[in-house]
């Protein structure tokens, strides 16, 4: 199935269940990426050899065909302040693709909001509220009210429990405290969940159709909740009872449900299945279409889309002591294996924690942050 193919909604939430598509390699040269659907037998077809070739080594270049990188900025290229605290990055990015806009928008404990300018060449930190400076906000995910376009930051605090909305410059308007055994949901068992206790440790975010869909894959519950956006001003939401996944080893259900991401056409839910490495692919209504495999043992944290292509960083890697890779996919093919420890000496890449693509000119950038320990760079594309 392609990432940019279109189906209808209710079409494809009717279709019957056909079991596994069938898997097809890509070339020894590339790491392989398979495609699951339940509906119907799919492939996902090798790019063409010209653009899988493989390259002799270049040193400090990293990745194959169109997509090598190398090193444009370190973590040196932080304030200072960002510097102090960055062994304990453990979050993610997001970018505005709004036309004539491109800044990119992380955070770091203990610091607060970070900027990226759209040429890449500066960082700021925003005036960030006290309750969010000092917690884990885990990701970041921009949106924009379908009212009147205004641009809202939303942040998951895994470690507090809580998901912060702001305005771009950091101004909180809203905090989404954990659900109790008072809110109501579709699955009885999450209703049980709160009412013994259980803990609420969102991992991501992703708005959508008037909802923010949260994953829970720090928690025994492992569901993707949501919340509904009930008005932006002043800004209102309350837990809705819309919920699907939870824990498992088939597909639609999770070992880690990391991140989630809205895919092109805005019609798709896709879902990092962290420990089963795949990329689980839902309706917005919670209905399970197929997965995305990755290579066995990369522990997938996350999916960025930029047009036809696709990045996904991931924890680990099919070789550990080769540190973590970045995978980039075009229209679901696997054309890049980018190796920031390996190749580009980027000695604390071991784990990847986020990646997120951009276009700046003629060329490609990633912005990536690692994990235990923390670190930072941004990857420049090598234009042959």
């Amino acid at each position: 199935m392609s990432i940019m193919e279109k189906n209808p909604m209710r079409r494809a939430e009717n279709l019957p269940l056909c079991g596994l598509g069938l898997l097809i390699g890509l070339s020894s040269s590339v790491a392989t990426v398979y495609a699951h659907d339940v509906r119907a037998s799919a492939k996902v077809l090798p790019a063409p050899a010209a653009a899988t070739a493989k390259p002799g080594p270049v040193p400090g270049i990293s990745g194959q065909g169109k997509m090598r990188f190398r090193v444009l900025y370190t973590s040196e290229h932080l304030p200072e302040e960002a510097r102090k605290v960055l062994v304990k990055a453990h979050g993610g990015f997001a970018v505005d693709r709004r036309p004539g806009r491109g800044e990119t928008y992380f955070a770091l404990p203990g610091v607060g909001i970070l900027e990226i300018s759209a040429d890449l060449r500066s960082i700021r930190v925003l005036n960030t509220p006290d309750p969010m400076k000092n917690v884990n906000l885990h990701d970041t995910t921009i949106w924009y009210d379908p009212q009147d376009g205004s641009p809202y930051l939303v942040f998951p605090a895994n470690d507090a429990g809580k998901v912060f909305t702001t305005t771009l410059d950091g101004k909180l308007v809203h905090i989404l405290d954990a659900p109790t055994a008072e809110d109501e949901f579709e699955e009885p068992e999450i209703h049980d969940y709160f009412l013994g206790g259980g803990n609420f440790a969102p991992t991501d975010v992703e708005y959508l159709g008037g909802l923010y869909y949260i994953t829970t894959g720090y928690s025994k519950l492992d569901f993707v909740l949501t919340a509904r956006i009930l008005r932006s001003s002043p800004f209102e939401a309350i837990w809705n009872d819309l919920a699907f996944g939870g824990k498992g080893q088939v597909p639609g259900k999770f070992g880690t449900a990391h991140g989630i991401t809205v895919a092109p056409g805005g019609r798709r839910l896709d879902i990092s299945d962290r420990p089963h490495s795949r990329i689980e692919r839902f309706t917005r209504y919670g209905h399970y279409i197929s997965s995305l495999e990755m290579p066995t043992g990369s522990l997938p944290c996350d999916i960025d889309y930029l047009g036809h292509y696709a990045i996904v960083a991931s924890l680990d890697g099919p070789d550990p002591s080769k540190g973590a890779p970045i995978y980039i996919l075009e229209d679901n093919k696997l054309i890049s294996t980018i190796m920031p420890k390996e190749d580009l000496g980027l000695g604390n890449f071991r784990h990847n924690h986020n990646a997120v693509l951009q276009k700046v000119g003629n060329k490609f950038y990633i912005i990536v942050q690692a994990w235990d320990p923390g670190d930072f760079a941004i990857l420049e594309q090598v234009i042959q």
